[in-house]
């Protein structure tokens, strides 16, 4: 390695076994018994990882930490399809969690916005089959 290189994006968690079980239905894989512990990692593909990390344990870390509704992160999520968006979107819709239902956007996905159990927003994203992208209503 020559020189810095960005390797994992963290995610601060309330409640790290629900934010596990997000993120697996996701189809992040996470080490077994990772929902008792207050870090946990999964891969992003070869190079990349997501780190889960409990508020309490990065108040130990930090006293002076505290959790920005909103924040700057923004992570994406690619489906194989439409009909798989689409599918994710009304299952987590269902648990409270959509912001924005899934539309054809006009750069050629379908697009949709999910939030985590702590309030991170997601997007998902599907390449569109055709041409019928239209704009978000």
């Amino acid at each position: 390695m020559s020189g810095p290189q960005i390797d994992a994006i963290g995610v601060a968690v309330s409640d790290m076994a629900v934010a596990i079980a997000f993120y697996s239905r996701l189809g992040l894989d996470f080490p077994p018994e990772a929902e008792t512990q207050p870090h946990a990692e999964a891969m992003l593909g070869s190079s990349m990882r997501l780190m889960l990390d409990t508020e309490a344990m990065l108040l130990q870390i930090d006293p002076a930490w505290s959790a920005i509704p909103g924040g700057r992160l923004g992570l994406a999520v690619r489906l194989a399809d439409p009909a798989a968006l689409d599918a994710l979107y009304a299952e987590l819709d269902a648990q409270g969690l959509g912001v924005k239902q899934p539309w054809d956007a006009f750069w050629g996905q379908r697009y949709a916005v999910v939030c985590d159990p702590d309030g991170l927003h997601l997007d998902l994203y599907a390449q569109l089959l055709d041409d019928s992208a239209t704009p978000a209503p």
